[in-house]
């Protein structure tokens, strides 16, 4: 039965409307990275010294000159079991880009069987039917997706990316390690001097109640005086083991960035005093910073990487054209395999074109420009965190130099006071527990001084993690000025 003559114009009719349906149109990124350069710093930073030589250097804990503190930083770099993990994202990342580059060539496959066939004669006469028969069979096929538009190069530099991004991380991941080994050795470092104050109050206030205990004897004081020097005496002994107990943290905190047991940080003697970090910035620090800091360059390598998606999505829109061929030898008996009426081939050249898919590609695309508005967000985050970061750790340090100053000179003067009271007693004039109360305002001011030594120590090294750590993209940094071509 023939189809009626209307049928044909709207088979084509209803082809190109669902053809519509195969299309990009209204979709769209909305993402759009901010330019380092508007975020203004320049009032923040303007009476802060610069220097090329402010950029931190790979090694940078080196210059906080304790040799100790080296090894541990070293022993961590290569003990640490969380430098395995990202090294494995990085490999696995690696192997995505392989991935990729296969899908971009052609394939080729061979095999060889035996078919073995027993044919009824109702099928097939005498000699074929009625009889087991068997085939041996050598074939080889050839099959090539051409990349006409790209979309699998395109693909390919999404995943060279993403490898690029997660190997950064790798050396974000021993940056951020080295940063906590100094950072804990400093809490280290201030343990101890926490448990020096503590040793120092303990043998005050035993000596205070040593005193009173003489006066009550004396009838001088009563059983009041006595029970404060014993107060005096329990509140000391918990600082004392409150210091010890940070001691005991501490080094268990080294361990665990060292990758070993308790043990380990039982052996870790006293930190030196420690040489914070000079105050300076580098020139150009809103620019540069992009190259210097690990998760700025990580996060500019996933938009690239995303900016690659979609152009990879885009391309499944448009028609494609694919070659395969399949040849090979074939016969009944193995004698007559390798003759030359054994062969055959095919070859096979196709083109698809996307017509109807249920809105699958329009999906695709329109997760392809999500995940691209995702992570330039990411990075807009991450960017001016980046920024304020070192704008906070600067003003830190500043306040603390101010602090420290104030608090040095408080020190003196509790020194001299101390200083005087001890002359006062030694001369007649004074009494010694008149001399012990001007001894634990000392240790309260050279408590206080340590407490700000430590914190500008650990704001110190923040500032070097702010300024990147000593990491160097060496110009290794896509561009990422402005949002996909439509």
């Amino acid at each position: 039965m023939r189809s009626p003559a209307f049928l044909a114009p709207l088979a084509a009719a209803a082809a190109l409307a669902l053809a519509g349906c195969a299309s990009t149109r209204g979709l769209h990124t909305d993402g759009t990275p901010i330019d380092a350069v508007a975020l203004h710093g320049e009032r923040s930073f303007a009476d802060v010294r610069t220097t090329p030589a402010a950029w931190p250097a790979s090694d940078w804990w080196t210059t906080l000159g304790d040799e100790q503190l080296d090894t541990l930083v070293a022993e961590a770099l290569r003990d640490n079991p969380d430098l395995a993990s990202a090294d494995a994202r990085a490999k696995e990342a690696q192997s995505q880009v392989d991935t990729r580059y296969a899908e971009r060539l052609p394939t080729v496959n061979s095999a060889a069987n035996v078919a073995g066939v027993h044919l009824p004669t109702t099928a097939a006469p005498k000699p074929v039917g009625g009889r087991f028969n068997s085939y041996p069979t050598l074939y080889a096929s050839f099959s090539w997706g051409l990349d006409i538009w790209g979309g699998k190069r395109a693909a390919w530099e999404a995943a060279l990316g993403q490898a690029r991004a997660a190997e950064i991380d790798a050396h974000a991941a021993r940056l951020a390690l080295s940063i906590n080994v100094a950072r804990a050795y400093v809490q280290l470092g201030y343990a101890f001097a926490e448990k020096d104050v503590a040793d120092a109050q303990l043998a005050r206030a035993k000596a205070s109640h040593a005193l009173v205990e003489q006066r009550v004897t004396a009838g001088i004081e009563n059983q009041l005086q006595m029970k404060q020097a014993e107060t005096e005496i329990a509140s000391a002994e918990q600082q004392v083991a409150d210091a010890d107990g940070s001691i005991d943290a501490a080094r268990i905190a080294l361990s665990v960035l060292l990758g070993k047991g308790p043990d380990r940080g039982l052996d870790i003697a006293r930190p030196k005093a420690l040489q914070p970090s000079v105050l300076a910035l580098p020139p150009n620090l809103t620019a540069d910073l992009i190259g210097r800091r690990a998760d700025l360059v990580a996060a500019r390598w996933r938009v690239e990487a995303a900016n690659r998606n979609i152009a990879a999505a885009k391309t499944e829109f448009l028609p494609n054209l694919e070659l395969s061929a399949f040849a090979g030898l074939t016969s009944s008996t193995v004698d007559t395999l390798f003759s030359l009426p054994a062969r055959f081939f095919m070859i096979q050249p196709a083109i698809s074109l996307p017509i109807f898919d249920g809105g699958r590609r329009r999906a695709d695309l329109d997760r392809a420009d999500a995940g691209y508005d995702l992570v330039v967000a990411q990075y807009n985050t991450t960017l001016v965190g980046a920024i304020n970061d070192v704008a906070d750790k600067l003003s830190s340090l500043d306040s603390l130099q101010t602090q420290i100053a104030a608090q040095q000179r408080a020190v003196a003067a509790a020194r001299s006071a101390w200083d005087l009271s001890q002359q006062r007693y030694k001369a007649g004039i004074g009494n010694y527990l008149d001399a012990l109360s001007v001894q634990q305002q000392l240790l309260a001011a050279e408590q206080r001084a340590a407490a700000l030594d430590a914190q500008r120590l650990d704001t110190s090294v923040r500032l070097v993690q702010a300024l990147g750590g000593g990491f160097d993209a060496a110009g290794d940094v896509p561009s990422i000025a402005g949002a996909p071509p439509p």
